[in-house]
């Protein structure tokens, strides 16, 4: 956006200034000590420019050197690390239903009430419309690596009357580098060697150049990331599903090879057996090759071993491997002085994440009875007539075109040999383009000078396909299993150590190619400047009118839009299209001045924000709807205040600030898709049925889908607090902020345990047989929601003590920093008959909001910078300690599962570094006598004499030296997670024993950054 200077006095701003970034220009010594130009510009939390430190609304700005500090080498880290993260945040720790993607959540909201701007504007989210679900879709910032990064900031309030939709937790807004002189080539390198989690390296090397003049600016980076995977079964607390001495259940699976599920208990192959014998006994009660699962106890080496029940995390990583390619590049040119200028920017990146899950497991049943329900209620069914069943005597018996069909039903099975794991291989291509024309109103008049526009265009475009392997093909393995020919069928009696035949393999397993890709083309046009002056100052404004579409497609694999696999969620294709037009307004009133000196009333101000929005959706038909149309129009205010009621020069600088908006959040595209998803749970593994009319065993399918007659989301929302920045203790700025949400309609899913826990609540998406009251199918539509509050209170405190304030010279600066989040309420009400349910201190799962919720999350720094003008200028070194408080555990499933209510225990971690620069003063010409041609010179003295003096030569120590190799280089050496201390188990947690939303495994991780500025 538009920007312009003025000449105020500067003052340090601790809260949202920041330190300089490293692109820019020194002021030249002769400023020093003078009054500074303060650029106006557009900050977060605003559409009007301002030099004011401190606004009406919170905004928490990290810079390169704030990010590094807050530990924070990766993306994940950024997001698992900041404190008003909670909730169900996707990151790069998320291997099964994680798709590489890094999407911030702010107050444990579904991170698509959280709006991720870049340079103020809107970009695509993931093309695949969201991993873990449509709450979950979002823009990736895992896209934009960190050397592209100038500054983030983060607006802890509603904002929808500013940026539009989505904005209801708080707006992140990534600002990419634009200006840059010279040239930096950096790499890094970091590893968890040193801790448990074995050999895991991290790699990254970028490239920054740029060249300009007071008109020109001209920037490129490149950028490469690498990372190796960490295994679950790397760390003690990932390293066995088997968690009894954690205080949880075994979630280890029963769907393993050699077992068999009878009406009279379950039966496993000997297992001092590979193969059993085909035909060889009636039925598994009867063979000597089988016996009954014996059970010696909890702590029993039986027990423990994969012959009860199958471990699949000793093969699957935790922390799958990664990889990432990024270019951008950035022109700026005035071409009339700051009247007209043109931009163009250019951003391409490639990231890859390589997953896997478990070996396949084989339910539900590839045959079907003629109702549409699996053959087998349990596991699979295996005709008689396979060349590899062991038994003679069906237990069913399948009618299949008129013919009867002898069957072994219960039949367990994984491959764990055929294909030892199912492979997930996502790749997101992401392409980002800016170009537009900006300028000041000046030129026509005194009374325009500070008017300033910009007309602009963006096409952002997200890509994402995954390649899954190791998928099971229903239709593949049915014929393989009715197949007589030993060479070519399909045998699912083998042992741990068996394997099938290549011939029919290739028949069973397929791999599937899923892709989706999200286009968002918008142009905008701004405008704003000083309208009039009051006799407390200009009041000031912003308008603009923006349009911008929403393109999405979702094209799966023919095996899953023809509900044809096993082991993956088989979904119809989806296409979505939206346009949205806008208008918005925003005032900002002066109603007292600094230069009154009016008691009590020092300096205040209102600013006013409205934004209007009209929408206009279509979706594309399934089988089972025609396509639909919908349209819906908004229009939000936002109401702010910022007041200071005292002359700093009294007790320092204390500023109160409030703000009222209202929010408004139009369904995502993945909501509106009527498309439908199948995936099966099972009955005790991942659900439970309250009336205990479903057997231990059943899989059922769970739909899952869109609706694209949705309503809009509306919030109302509320905040105030205090910023006070000490005259007593110089360099003391304490802040507190109280935050209220209250969000209504909210589109969600409920999750089918929600579902089944209030069933009544819900009629019609809980289908039972209605002879035996056994469920048979689960509804899971996107509903709007009654309700939910959430509240808490934010605190920050910074003090930077400058060692020369006690006049015994200077030894550097000390710098304290103290940043949380406190929630204390979070509230949700499905449906307008159900009761409020209370989340916060808990951890969630089954419904909308899934994951931790502490009430406590902070963190606390200390970093020492060196001296100026001395050799340690150069040196900055700390520590910081990140803490999340103790909560609940997933208590009600623990307790209907019978097992003791639980506390997830606090997690503390700390993290240090150290970073050193080379700034070498530039070597003084040498004074080297030399011979002249005519030899020396007779020089008058002032004593009168004259004396022969050889001439001096200018020659300079070698400018390629070791000196100039070393200047301008920094070097950091970092290390997290100092204790290797193992993040907190959780009960409830999905996969790994622990939340990985926001704590990671990795353990004790040190790396190595090494740069060098030309």
């Amino acid at each position: 956006m538009s920007k312009r200077r003025v000449a105020i006095p500067f003052a340090l701003g601790l809260l949202t200034a920041g330190n300089v970034s490293a692109q820019d220009l020194a002021p030249s010594p002769g400023q020093a000590g003078a009054t500074a130009e303060v650029e106006r510009v557009i900050v977060t939390g605003s559409n009007i420019p301002t030099a004011e430190e401190v606004g009406p609304t919170p905004v928490d700005t990290y810079r390169s050197e704030d990010i590094q500090k807050l530990g924070a080498y990766n993306a994940t880290d950024l997001v698992t690390k900041l404190p008003q993260e909670m909730g169900s945040t996707v990151n790069q720790n998320i291997a099964n239903g994680g798709d590489g993607s890094v999407i911030p959540n702010l107050r444990g909201l579904l991170p698509k009430e959280t709006l991720v701007l870049i340079d103020g504007k809107r970009a695509a989210i993931i093309g695949g419309g969201g991993g873990a679900g449509p709450g979950t879709a979002g823009v990736d910032i895992n896209l934009i690596p960190f050397p592209m990064i100038d500054h983030i900031d983060i607006l802890k309030d509603g904002a929808s009357a500013l940026y539009g939709s989505d904005a209801v937790a708080g707006v992140i807004n990534i600002f990419l580098r634009h200006r840059f002189r010279g040239l930096e080539i950096g790499g890094s390198i970091g590893n968890t060697n040193l801790g448990a989690s074995n050999d895991a390296r991290e790699a990254e090397a970028w490239l920054i150049a740029g060249t300009g003049d007071d008109k020109t600016d001209i920037l490129i980076i490149a950028d490469a990331y690498d990372r190796q995977a960490i295994y679950s079964a790397d760390r003690n607390i990932t390293s066995n599903a088997q968690a009894i001495p954690f205080g949880n259940g075994d979630s280890r699976s029963t769907n393993k090879p050699g077992q068999v599920d009878t009406n009279v208990g379950v039966f496993i192959l000997n297992p001092n057996i590979a193969v059993p014998t085909p035909h060889s006994a009636p039925n598994a009660q009867t063979s000597h090759q089988y016996i009954k699962r014996p059970f010696d106890g909890h702590n029993g080496p039986f027990f423990n071993s994969d012959f009860f029940a199958y471990n699949f995390a000793a093969l699957t990583p935790s922390i799958p491997a990664a990889d990432r390619q990024s270019f951008y590049g950035s022109v700026t040119r005035d071409i009339c002085d700051k009247y007209l200028t043109v931009f163009a920017d250019f951003k391409y990146t490639r990231s890859f994440f390589d997953a896997a899950f478990a070996a396949t497991p084989f339910a539900p049943d590839a045959f079907k009875q003629s109702n549409g329900t699996e053959f087998s209620p349990v596991g699979i069914s295996v005709p008689i007539q396979n060349p590899f069943n062991p038994f003679t005597v069906g237990d069913a018996t399948l009618i299949q075109d008129g013919v009867a069909i002898p069957m072994t039903t219960g039949v367990r099975f994984r491959a764990i040999n055929d294909q030892p794991v199912r492979t997930s291989k996502t790749t997101f291509q992401d392409t980002l383009f800016d170009a537009g024309l900006r300028g000041q109103l000046g030129e026509f008049g005194d009374y325009f000078k500070n008017w300033d526009w910009e007309l602009g265009f963006r096409y952002s475009r997200n890509f994402e396909q995954n390649v899954t392997g190791g998928v099971v093909s229903r239709s593949g393995l049915r014929e393989a299993l009715l197949d007589t020919d030993p060479a070519t069928a399909f045998n699912p009696f083998l042992g741990f150590l068996g394997r099938n035949t290549e011939a029919a393999i290739s028949r069973v397993y397929v791999t599937l190619h899923t892709d989706g890709e999200f286009e968002l083309p918008l142009g905008y046009f701004h405008l704003d400047g000083e309208l009039f002056n009051l006799p407390a100052g200009p009041v000031s404004f912003a308008a603009g009118i923006e349009y911008h579409g929403e393109r999405w497609r979702n094209t799966p694999d023919s095996e899953n839009t023809s509900f044809d696999t096993i082991g993956s969620t088989d979904f119809e294709a989806s296409r979505v299209n939206r346009d949205v037009w806008t208008t918005y307004q925003e005032v900002r009133i002066p109603v007292t001045s600094p230069a009154w000196k009016l008691p009590g009333a020092y300096s205040l101000e209102f600013d006013i924000a409205e934004r209007e929005e009209w929408y206009s959706q279509n979706t594309s038909a399934t089988t089972v709807l025609k396509a639909q149309h919908s349209q819906f129009d908004a229009q939000k205010p936002k109401f702010s205040i910022r007041w200071q009621p005292l002359d700093p020069g009294w007790i320092g600088a204390l500023t109160l600030r409030g703000s009222y908006s209202e929010g408004f959040h139009a369904p995502t595209l993945p909501d509106l898709t009527p498309a439908g998803t199948e995936a099966f749970l099972a009955f005790p593994d991942d659900l439970r049925d309250p009336k205990g009319l479903t057997p231990n065993g059943t899989g059922v399918p769970v739909i899952t889908d869109g609706n694209p007659l949705l309503k809009p989301e509306v919030a109302y929302e509320w905040s105030y607090g205090a910023v006070y920045t000490a005259k007593w203790l110089k360099g003391l700025t304490l802040s507190a902020d109280f935050w209220h949400i209250d969000l209504r309609s909210l589109a969600s899913f409920v999750g089918p345990q929600f579902i089944l826990d209030f069933e009544k609540s819900f009629p019609g998406l809980v289908h039972r047989d209605p002879t035996t009251g056994a469920i048979t199918e689960i509804i899971n539509s996107d509903l709007n929601l009654t309700r939910a509050i959430v509240e808490g209170i934010d605190y920050e405190g910074i003090y930077i003590l400058d060692s020369s304030i006690f006049n015994r010279g200077d030894f550097g600066r000390f710098t304290f920093t103290l940043n949380g989040t406190y929630l204390s309420r979070f509230e949700f009400q499905p449906t307008p008959v159900s009761k409020r349910i209370g989340l916060s201190g808990e951890f969630v799962s089954g419904f909308s909001f899934t994951g931790s919720l502490p009430h406590t999350r902070a963190f606390v720094s200390a970093f020492y910078d060196g001296p100026a003008n001395t050799w340690l200028a150069g040196l900055d070194v700390g520590a910081t300690v990140h803490y999340t408080g103790q909560y609940q555990d997933d208590n009600i499933d623990l307790v209907a599962f019978g097992f003791k209510p639980r506390k997830v225990r606090e997690w503390t971690t700390l993290d240090l570094i150290a970073s050193y620069k080379f700034s070498l003063p530039s070597p003084a010409a040498a004074e080297v006598p030399g011979l002249a041609k005519d030899g020396g010179k007779n020089v008058k003295m002032p004593d009168g004499k004259e004396k022969n003096i050889l001439p001096v030569s200018t020659a300079e120590y070698n400018p390629c030296g070791w000196r100039a190799w070393l200047n301008g280089t920094t070097l950091t050496l970092g290390m997290q997670n100092v204790f290797d201390s193992d993040p907190p188990f959780v009960a409830g947690a999905f996969e790994n024993n622990y939340d990985e939303s926001i704590a990671d495994v990795r353990g004790r991780f040190w790396y190595l950054q090494l740069k060098k500025r030309f």
